[in-house]
């Protein structure tokens, strides 16, 4: 008879432009458009693991959202003449099977057999990157497209937004700032903002020849977040920027603990945000 080796669990970090995918999460068979999961998992499985595949993403992102570090865990386990897999073997064979799609598995890390990917994740961290001085969103460099808000406006009030993203910071509840789905009736709404921070870009394309547009980014520091209350948050400030929000507005909308009094059409497009940073203890990763 045949013996198994035990099942190995991988901690595997990745990345993805995620222009061109229905979100980070899988999707049904029959469904259009397909998740960055149906790929992993598609990829783990040309490895041929005698066990059924499994991904298990620690952020879910949106569609048109895009990560520079997102994280799963997986198990696979070898048939006995094989041993487990060395982690930088996994990276490149992974990458190997995903090199025809915009996904990159950057790091791989043997875990327990009992570590989660998502619940054992003590910080996200999220950039949102938006423009300003473009008069209409086809103006935006070719090495910024999908990647990047265009914004008209030419200036900002920074120092409002500023002290409006000073009132998110913090433990609050954030049922204002998330946008309703299936998963709101078990989802707490109390979170701990770490950091709300508004700063200049860095773009290669300004620096070598679109030197009139200006690029800032807004990034956002927790444990974790609601369903879209980055996208919600970031709308906000920039409106606040805009002058079409003042500073005691944001106040007002956070004490309104209600999803339903964010204004319409103030959440910002999918496409300027990244997800750049999932981190876990060291004494997990080892």
């Amino acid at each position: 008879m045949l013996t198994l080796h035990s099942t190995a669990r991988y901690l595997i970090f990745f990345q993805y432009a995620g222009t061109k995918y229905s979100g980070v999460m899988r999707t049904p068979a029959d469904q259009a458009g397909e998740g960055v999961e149906n790929h992993l998992e598609s990829a783990v499985r040309r490895l041929k693991p005698v066990n059924e595949v499994s991904v298990s993403i620690s952020s879910r992102t949106d569609t048109g959202v895009h990560a520079l570090c997102n994280s799963a865990h997986v198990d696979i386990q070898r048939r006995a003449d094989k041993p487990p897999l060395p982690e930088q073997t996994l990276v490149e064979a992974l990458n190997f099977h995903l090199k025809a799609e915009p996904i990159r598995i950057t790091r791989a890390y043997r875990v327990h057999s009992d570590f989660h990917a998502r619940y054992q994740a003590i910080s996200r961290t999220y950039v949102y990157r938006f423009a300003l001085g473009l008069r209409h969103h086809t103006e935006m460099p070719v090495t910024e497209r999908d990647l990047c808000w265009a914004l008209r406006d030419t200036r900002l009030d920074i120092d409002a937004m500023q002290e409006a993203s000073a009132l998110l910071i913090g433990t609050h509840d954030f049922s204002t700032f998330r946008a309703l789905n299936s998963e709101t009736p078990f989802k707490n709404p109390v979170k701990s903002l770490e950091s709300a921070r508004l700063e200049p870009g860095v773009s290669f394309s300004q620096r070598h020849f679109h030197r009139d547009i200006q690029f800032w980014e807004l990034t956002f520091k927790s444990r974790s977040f609601l369903y879209r209350q980055v996208r919600r948050m970031t709308g906000a400030l920039v409106a606040v920027g805009q002058g079409r929000l003042s500073v005691c507005q944001i106040q007002e909308l956070l004490e309104a603990r209600d999803s339903l009094a964010f204004p319409n059409n103030l959440t910002a497009p999918a496409h300027g945000l990244f997800l750049t940073s999932v981190q876990y203890r060291d004494t997990d990763l080892g």
